[in-house]
């Protein structure tokens, strides 16, 4: 007796079209200069504050230095009334020579070494604005080619299968055929989320902490509360961003590490397509 044949068969399928990947890696690469060379800011003073009237000696976030009982520098993140130990990672960490050193983040994190603001400064802003025209023109290339439009737009059916999409991700299940063409749900809210939320307000953020522009955005910084709210705002807008894209490289290496990759490389994707029954069969 025959073997049955397979329940499906592999279709490679053009998944990302060129400009997607250019401006995905661009992107990629902003980000992680963004998030280092930020990070490389932020050790210049490791705390975060709320309100035109901050409270300096009660921060809501701080990465200290104390001495410890050993006469040794321990590092301490303190959030709130918070105080954990943290040495080794944040306030107190190893260096090239393998010497603790008092330090917010450590140098490994930063960019573009252990301990330059003024060059820090200087990637931040170079980058920032790279990553804003790039952005700037995958908003547009979105809208003239129709990818916001058809690939990206939140329809009924697909707030109706949020729930599934859910259960599909907890039960480890992948998508066959026409379903692995398109974003599910959950990836449309994300992309959505940081295309027109987390991205514009990165932007507002970072410039309102410029002196330079309190006329342009002065409504804006009186709503939040001055320009250390806004430093606090962009640095939780960053932590967001870095939960994405961890997030983003994890669904990656579930749907298949390799073929993921090669989609974005290529714009070629391999997908399971269900075969259709042989005529005369059920």
């Amino acid at each position: 007796m025959a073997a049955p044949a397979p329940a499906y068969e592999w279709r490679t399928v053009l998944r990302h079209r060129a400009p997607l990947r250019w401006m995905h890696w661009i992107n990629l690469a902003c980000l992680l200069a963004l998030v280092g060379s930020g990070l490389q800011i932020f050790n210049a003073h490791p705390a975060l504050y709320w309100g035109v009237a901050s409270d300096f000696e009660h921060p809501l976030l701080a990465i200290t230095a104390v001495r410890g009982a050993d006469g040794r520098g321990r590092g301490v993140t303190v959030v709130g009334r918070v105080a954990v130990d943290t040495t080794g990672v944040l306030g107190v960490s190893a260096d090239a020579d393998g010497r603790m050193v008092q330090r917010g983040f450590p140098g490994w994190a930063t960019i573009p070494g252990p301990r330059s603001l003024a060059l820090g400064r200087r990637w931040h802003f170079f980058f920032a604005w790279l990553w804003a025209i790039n952005g700037a023109c995958y908003l547009g290339w979105s809208l003239a080619s129709g990818h916001l439009r058809r690939e990206l737009a939140m329809r009924r059916e697909d707030w109706r299968g949020i729930g599934r999409s859910i259960a599909d991700h907890l039960r480890f299940r992948h998508p066959l055929g026409e379903d692995a063409m398109r974003y599910n749900p959950l990836q449309k809210l994300a992309y959505l989320g940081v295309v027109l939320g987390l991205a514009p307000m990165a932007l507002l953020t970072g410039l309102s902490m410029s002196p330079q522009l309190d006329s342009l955005l002065g409504g804006w910084l009186a709503l939040i509360g001055g320009r250390q709210s806004a430093r606090t705002l962009h640095f939780a807008v960053m932590a967001l961003l870095v939960l994405f894209t961890v997030v983003h490289v994890l669904m990656v290496v579930y749907a298949g590490p390799v073929n993921g990759l090669r989609s974005m490389l290529s714009g070629r994707f391999r997908i399971r397509w269900p075969r259709a029954p042989e005529a005369g069969h059920d």
